[in-house]
């Protein structure tokens, strides 16, 4: 082969590349002088046939021959091009050397290739960075651990393997406890420090053949093979200490952490890679709500897997029940406490079935809640309540709306939407929100509260006593009425407790210019005693329950107002 001219044999060295030429009917391979700069460890003769070139190739010996037979045929003297990249190694311990090769073979006369002439360069960068994309896309880039997806995939092989060789493992999830707080007090660079130190902690207890991935942002899935109950026992414990013994120094500081664990034998109590997710999901969260640092094991619960089908079996009724337009409303009448006219009614979701049963509010709304439907739900609720009152002019109506739709922006489109489409009828409807959800965002609900009063609206605590809403909250939220809870209104006519509890209520709430309901009277003693502490509405059975019929429809007189 003619040699390349000084000035290209220069540039072909600086950059880490050899030129060749090789005929294919004799096999031999001629190189430039570059050869040696190229491939410094591996002999000349080496690399003087195409055969002796293909035994350092690996993966696939082959490669350059195939890549032959793939590339485009040309015409007579018209070089056909191609492109291939390959490992060559010198000897089984020496490390592999990335090759980019490229060039052009020419055809003989029976139009097969028959001379080749090519460049070869040094490529093990652009490897390199292929590598590590690869190990990106398949690991988690802050801890190194597998990522998400190959965790679950090697769950799941983890299950086929168990299955066949009928033999046991542990899934756990260990998941850092407060994360959130260590973000807040010291920023996300410590939190992330801190989930790589547990992820370190966690590695360095493992056996071999034990599989660990990060499930999620404070999350650790982990297999580990061939394991009873008692060994997952022990281990959990293993880790748990082995994370909260030791502070995590970081740049900050040294910082303090605990992590909590759900387990499940599996395939004993878990058959899928989706079941034994769940079931150490559920153990996990069950160790948090126990106390934070601590371990819970899956176990078969009857009670529990009734409730699961009967969850289920509701909300595929709730979601029919919305479409099919058998969610409705049931009326309870508020009255005044001196005169018993009626002054609003408060109004209850109820579910129709097929078969004819009314499903009442408690069976709905913490499926409901629980499972995501609730604002499907208050968004039919408003609609009923809105057409009533749109109905009947001289009516005042309640309706209760979960913690979730304070928030949402589609009830609130909703609600303003409505509000426009008939004048007035903001005035007569009156928002109850539970005392819990007023003290969790004491800011956020003021908004709400605030958005409601513009429109005319009027605001009610619910189950006023039940939480610790502060007198002084209730003034900073501005709202116009107070429910007592009805726990501690059944029995004031038998409980001196109760009684200094609501009579305290009353006077406080009637300083602060705040109407007062109590809920759940049951008799006329404990009607006539909240009459005299100033209670003003009163609802219950002594009043009268919730009824599906219209109760307003009967009466005679237009409704007072309700403060």
């Amino acid at each position: 082969m003619t040699p390349p001219v000084p000035q290209a044999s220069t540039i072909l060295a600086s950059l880490g590349q050899a030129a060749f030429e090789w005929d294919i009917a004799s096999d031999a391979m001629v190189w430039s002088e570059q050869l040696a700069a190229v491939f410094p460890d591996i002999p000349a003769a080496a690399l003087a046939s195409g055969a002796g070139f293909s035994k350092l190739i690996e993966p696939v010996r082959s490669v350059r021959s195939d890549a032959l037979g793939l590339s485009p045929p040309a015409g007579r003297g018209v070089g056909a091009p191609y492109r291939i990249e390959y490992g060559v190694r010198a000897s089984t311990s020496a490390p592999v050397l990335w090759i980019e090769e490229s060039g052009c073979w020419f055809a003989g006369a029976d139009g097969r290739p028959a001379r080749v002439q090519g460049i070869v360069r040094i490529n093990n960068e652009r490897h390199a960075r292929d590598e590590q994309l690869v190990r990106l896309s398949r690991h988690d880039p802050l801890t190194g651990e597998l990522n998400r997806t190959l965790l679950v995939a090697s769950l799941a092989e983890a299950i086929e393997e168990a299955a066949r060789f009928r033999s046991s493992f542990g899934f756990m999830l260990i998941g850092i406890d407060h994360l959130a707080r260590i973000n807040d007090a010291f920023g996300f660079d410590v939190a992330d420090a801190g989930i790589s130190d547990v992820a370190k902690r966690i590695r360095v207890r493992l056996r071999g053949g034990d599989v660990l991935g990060r499930f999620s942002g404070n999350k650790f899935g982990l297999i580990l093979k061939n394991c009873t109950v008692e060994d997952i026992n022990i281990a959990a414990e293993r880790f748990l200490a082995g994370i909260r013994d030791d502070v995590v120094p970081t740049k900050s500081g040294p910082v303090s952490v605990t992590a909590s664990i759900g387990a499940v034998s599996v395939p004993r109590h878990a058959r899928t890679a989706d079941e034994a997710i769940n079931r150490a999901h559920e153990t996990l969260d069950m160790a948090k709500r126990r106390r934070a640092g601590s371990f819970s094991l899956w176990r078969p619960n009857v009670e529990r897997d009734a409730q699961r089908r009967v969850n289920i079996r509701v909300t595929d009724e709730i979601v029919t029940a919305l479409n099919e337009r058998r969610i409705v409303m049931a009326f309870e009448p508020v009255v005044e406490a001196r005169s018993r006219q009626a002054a609003f009614y408060e109004c209850l979701v109820r579910m129709e079935q097929d078969d004819g049963q009314i499903l009442l509010a408690p069976d709905i709304v913490p499926v409901a809640e629980k499972l995501g439907l609730i604002r499907l739900v208050d968004h039919r609720v408003l609609e009923l309540v809105v057409a009533e009152l749109a109905a009947s002019s001289n009516v005042q109506l309640s309706l209760n709306i979960s913690p979730d739709t304070t928030m949402d922006p589609d009830w609130w489109a909703s609600i303003e939407s409505v509000m426009r489409a008939h004048p007035g009828v903001a005035e007569r409807l009156i928002v109850e929100i539970t005392e819990t959800v007023a003290i969790q965002d004491i800011d956020d609900v003021r908004g709400f509260v605030t958005r409601l009063k513009d429109f005319g609206s009027r605001i009610a605590i619910d189950d006023f006593g039940a939480g610790y809403t502060s007198f002084r909250n209730l003034r900073k939220l501005g709202v116009d009425i107070v429910k007592i809870d009805g726990a501690f209104v059944q029995n004031i006519a038998r409980s001196a407790d109760d009684r200094a509890f609501v009579q305290t209520l009353i006077d406080l709430a009637r300083r602060l210019g705040i109407k007062t309901v109590a809920e759940w009277v049951q008799d006329e003693e404990a009607a006539g005693l909240l009459r005299d502490w100033g209670c003003d509405y009163i609802q219950g059975r002594l009043i009268g329950l919730a009824s599906s019929q219209r109760p307003w429809d009967k009466a005679e007189t237009a409704l007072p107002a309700a403060g």
